[in-house]
């Protein structure tokens, strides 16, 4: 590996799965949420590990996913019906399906901008969680 977020090209980032990508987007989204609990200080392991499950919890990621919707591009919808259409194997407990398949969309939304190197854009949308989160 020569570096951090190395972006994918174009040809190779098609050729990914929609799991693959929420594989991917799963890691990029936890740190973002860890980043930012970080940021805002303060709290033991224990509570902070608390808090970055209830943000990536599948609800939680499904719920983020329906406020960013209507700021997506058409492009980026594209990746979320993939991911949302995505054969997976079971859900955890305490997930609907539907939420469930909503966050696998938002993880393969952010793993692929991820790879696709536009990592302004996945601040960009973080933020926008962040925002909206606090707002209501």
């Amino acid at each position: 590996m020569t570096g951090i977020c190395v972006p994918l090209e174009a040809r190779e980032l098609q050729s990914l799965g929609p799991l693959e990508l929420a594989h991917v987007g799963d890691a990029v989204y936890e740190l973002l949420v860890r980043t930012e609990l970080a940021r805002r200080g303060g709290g033991r392991v224990g509570d902070l590990h608390r808090a970055a499950v209830a943000y990536v919890a599948a609800p939680a990621q499904a719920a983020a996913l329906e406020r960013l919707l209507p700021r997506l591009t058409e492009e980026e919808r594209k990746v979320c019906h993939r991911g949302r259409n995505a054969h997976v194997h079971g859900y955890p407990a305490g997930c609907a399906p539907a939420q469930y398949h909503a966050a696998t969309a938002l993880e393969a939304l952010f793993g692929w901008l991820w790879l696709a190197g536009r990592t302004d854009r996945v601040r960009e949308l973080f933020a926008i969680i962040l925002e909206e989160e606090h707002a209501s």
